[in-house]
């Protein structure tokens, strides 16, 4: 049994990848069309490379069928309950940065931290008779920051499209969403709440702490850890 190296699929993320992994001799590439997800990994031997979503990449590691992925900090957290428990990080790649943010409409003058989102979700309660909606992706990692941070009257809702719209729709009233730059947060005339993000968020190689090794599989893991210096 080779070991499996999960990678992105397509886009930018795997042309960083692939840039990444060649600048320490390991070259990824794909093998067939541009529609196969196969592909070739030559600088090591005994790597199989997987080419898959991001994010589907955590849900492989998890379940021990690939044995290295790379995928963002933000879906491991998100998408792995005790995720330490299950994967572990090997490198930080350098690209891929961004942060999980909450954002508000930027009328509401008189809310810039969680603090004052708290007061504003318990007067939006009072005047509507409902929870303040929050839009969002991520509801695990959002849930338990708005619980530290000692916000409670709130309702998440799930949004699968361009969650920056969803407050103009008049769908939720807030949003928490990834974000490189903010510029689509601003043109959605949204502004982020200055406690900091909810999680910053990068590409990342990740080792699976449930896939099986048998003692060969071992001798490849470690050739294939010195070979990037991990």
């Amino acid at each position: 049994m080779s070991i499996r190296l999960g990678v992105p699929s397509k886009g930018r993320l795997m042309e960083k990848t692939f840039d990444w992994f060649a600048a320490r001799g390991v070259t990824l590439s794909r093998s067939g069309s541009d529609r196969e997800y196969a592909g070739a990994v030559e600088g090591v031997e005994g790597v199989a490379l997987v080419l898959l979503s991001a994010g589907e990449i955590p849900r492989e590691l998890a379940a021990g069928r690939i044995h290295f992925g790379v995928t963002g900090t933000d879906l491991i957290q998100e998408k792995l309950p005790l995720w330490e428990q299950q994967v572990e990080p090997v490198q930080e790649l350098g690209f891929g940065f961004a942060d999980l943010v909450l954002a508000v409409p930027r009328a509401w003058v008189d809310v810039d931290t969680l603090d004052d989102l708290d007061a504003v979700a318990a007067a939006f309660r009072a005047r509507h008779g409902m929870r303040l909606r929050i839009a969002t992706k991520y509801h695990r990692l959002v849930r338990e920051h708005l619980r530290q941070g000692g916000v409670a009257d709130y309702a998440l809702v799930d949004s699968q499209g361009a969650t920056e719209g969803t407050v103009a729709n008049e769908t939720a009233e807030a949003i928490a969403d990834i974000t490189s730059s903010g510029e689509t947060l601003r043109a959605n005339h949204l502004k982020i709440l200055s406690d900091g993000p909810v999680l910053r968020s990068q590409a990342t190689l990740w080792r699976s702490r449930q896939a099986p090794l048998d003692d060969g599989d071992r001798d490849v893991t470690t050739a294939f850890m010195w070979k990037l210096d991990a």
